[in-house]
């Protein structure tokens, strides 16, 4: 059985869920392949506006497989480095990914959640939802999504749960800025859809750019060389299809071309 479980919905909504349920959706070496491969596909994929990306069972992840670190940590140095790569390039990929992603989170988000959840674009919570950096008390340190929850919630607070592994309730995640948005159980998925709908309204193209856009600019001096850059930037999206496309559509009063209603049957 796979272990992504991957649905598109009419309105261009790709799921990808994490099919490991009776380990609390742990990471091990087949599952980060297969969710790399996954998120590869999706980007590939036209017909994909939206990545939601979501948990099986009692928990969104749990990090890493205890029984996979386990044996990857009695090999060779060399073979412990090509494994760690591969959870590398599976944040990378994500963060990098050319389409708006939410993760929905519930229940844990621990170790290699936390970064899962870092990568998304946006981020929604139970407010039942706990979230822990809990390499420290195996040994371990969260050093592959270091960079990412630390873009997220500061270097600051990243020192302090770092080191600490303390639990973090939803509630003060969203404080941190780990995440944007809590709800009740009951109410997360028509807040995921809430959020969902809004990504739809956008077009694709000026997504993929803002969303690069966004890292170009991070930690930039806003100095004559970045007013050229953005200058040149909206230039050509003006020029753009979607650009003349888009103001065309506000001007006369209708639906852009890449705008796709949903159905209630087309929630995730």
């Amino acid at each position: 059985m796979s272990l992504i479980a991957y649905s598109l919905d009419p309105s261009g909504v790709a799921t990808l869920t994490l099919m490991r349920p009776e380990r609390r959706n742990a990471l091990d070496q087949s599952m980060v392949t297969e969710l790399t491969q996954a998120l590869r596909r999706v980007a590939r994929d036209a017909r994909a506006r939206v990545v939601a990306l979501a948990g099986a069972g009692a928990a969104f992840c749990a990090g890493g497989d205890i029984e996979w670190m386990r044996r990857v940590a009695a090999d060779t140095l060399d073979a412990n480095e090509r494994d760690a790569s591969l959870l590398a390039e599976l944040m990378q990929t994500l963060d990098a990914l050319p389409k708006p992603t939410i993760a929905r989170i519930h229940g844990a988000a621990f170790g290699g959640g936390v970064g899962l959840v870092a990568c998304c674009d946006i981020a929604i919570a139970a407010d039942s939802a706990s979230f822990c950096l809990s390499e420290v008390k195996i040994g371990l340190t969260p050093s592959i999504i270091g960079p990412y929850v630390l873009r997220a919630i500061g270097a600051r607070q990243a020192r302090r749960y770092f080191l600490t592994a303390e639990v973090i309730s939803a509630a003060h995640a969203r404080e941190l800025g780990l995440v944007h948005e809590i709800a009740p159980a009951e109410e997360l998925d028509a807040c995921v859809a809430r959020l969902v709908d809004a990504l739809l309204a956008g077009a694709p193209g000026a997504q993929a750019e803002a969303k690069a856009s966004a890292a170009l600019f991070a930690d930039r001096p806003i100095d004559e060389g970045l007013m050229r850059e953005t200058a040149k930037r909206i230039a050509a999206r003006r020029a753009s299809a979607e650009g003349k496309e888009g103001l065309a559509a506000f001007l006369e009063k209708r639906p852009p071309s890449w705008r796709r209603e949903r159905n209630v049957d087309d929630v995730s």
